[in-house]
């Protein structure tokens, strides 16, 4: 514990458990508040109480719907009286090849991931606006940057995350507002883990470190990305893969 985000507080969407829930509670051991936003409102309500109730508060959050993006952020004001924070970490799958999938399925996952990031990092930057500061951190993927069999909805998203990024970052850096993302690659989380055991491996042997990340290890680099460790950093994207698609 170093105190590198002392005093500030973090909104995290997609909150209650996997790479979401280890940035809270990374973010927490720097010193951070954290509001917790999810779909599933007991389960981000136990996430916030099991990390800790003085530092800590789960709100139920469609991420598609910019009256939910609001209120999260408002709770975040009204509990600790700032935004110092916004990671945009929701996403859901719904994978198909291109032939089998819905019009339902690709609209639905270009909504939580493109257009809940949009909303997110819209809303959020209108309150850092106000106090001159903030960083703001999108969690692309490396989907993002290769395109994956089966997920032309996914890859499409989290490509398009990387521009908005980009595009809004040129947007409110002289507001003294940062936007960078994260690419992560195949991180040990209970999404991936319900892979069938082939895909599994085939992605491993794609990984020169030969393992699969941690979610905390998606965490320590969010930590560096929303703390002035990255101060004069905006508009990149960081991928963290353990070297894969170098």
């Amino acid at each position: 514990m170093s105190d590198l985000l002392a005093g500030k507080t973090a909104v995290i969407t997609g909150g209650a458990q996997g790479i979401g829930l280890a940035i809270a509670k990374r973010f927490v051991d720097e010193g951070a508040n954290v509001v917790l936003g999810d779909m599933n409102d007991d389960a981000v309500a136990a996430a916030a109480a099991g990390i800790g109730g003085d530092v800590a508060i789960g709100v139920g959050c469609d991420v598609t719907s910019s009256d939910d993006i609001a209120k999260l952020l408002k709770a975040s004001v009204d509990r600790f009286g700032t935004l110092d924070v916004m990671v945009n970490n929701a996403g859901i799958t719904r994978d198909a090849t291109m032939r089998k999938m819905t019009e339902e399925q690709f609209d639905q996952v270009m909504n939580v991931h493109l257009k809940g990031t949009w909303l997110g990092t819209k809303l959020a930057a209108e309150i850092m606006r106000e106090q001159g500061s903030g960083a703001i951190v999108n969690m692309s993927s490396i989907s993002g940057k290769v395109g994956n069999f089966g997920q032309t909805n996914y890859s499409a998203a989290k490509a398009g995350i990387v521009a908005l990024s980009k595009a809004a970052a040129k947007e409110v850096a002289a507001k003294g507002i940062r936007i960078n993302a994260i690419q992560p690659g195949l991180i040990r989380t209970p999404m991936t883990e319900a892979m069938p055991e082939q895909a599994w491996e085939s992605k491993m042997a794609e990984i020169p470190m030969g393992r699969a990340g941690e979610p905390d290890e998606i965490a320590k680099v969010a930590v560096f990305l929303a703390s002035d460790l990255s101060s004069y950093m905006t508009g990149t994207v960081l991928e963290v893969t353990g070297g894969r698609y170098m």
